[in-house]
């Protein structure tokens, strides 16, 4: 049978929003591993304005609920690089992903603008696998 959905659980992880236009980090939802062992982020860009803007992903772990405890997650820890995820202002409409492969409870992403005076539209779902129980739920 090929049946995917009843595997992965999406969660929003930085909603659809206005436009981002300033250098001010955009700062994902921290996404719970409760009861699952594997984890990708998915971004998907839409227009971006600025022609000379950078941003910079970051994806931090930690067990406590609140991540007062993150710290960036090692290279080993994650399938992808952040420099891949990473985009510029020529990436327009365009998708990223990254995963995380850590052992701590939480995980959150930081999309970081450098040179943004233009407008950047981005959103980033969280979508968890391999869960210890299945089907995984409908909704998120």
């Amino acid at each position: 049978m090929r049946d995917l959905a009843n595997y992965l659980h999406p969660v929003r992880a930085i909603a659809p929003a206005a436009a981002v236009a300033d250098n001010t980090p955009i700062v994902s939802s921290i996404v719970s591993l409760a009861g699952y062992s594997s984890l990708a982020f998915l971004l998907a860009l839409g227009g971006i304005a600025d022609a000379d803007a950078t941003f910079t992903v970051l994806v931090e772990d930690g067990d406590q609920a609140n991540l007062s405890d993150a710290a960036p997650v090692p290279d080993a820890k994650l399938t992808g690089l952040e420099t891949d995820a990473g985009f510029t202002f020529a990436d327009d409409n365009e998708l990223r992903k990254i995963g995380y492969v850590g052992s701590k409870s939480y995980v959150r992403l930081t999309i970081t603008p450098v040179n943004n005076t233009g407008n950047v539209f981005v959103s980033a779902i969280a979508v968890l696998g391999d869960g210890r129980f299945g089907p995984t739920p409908s909704l998120a």
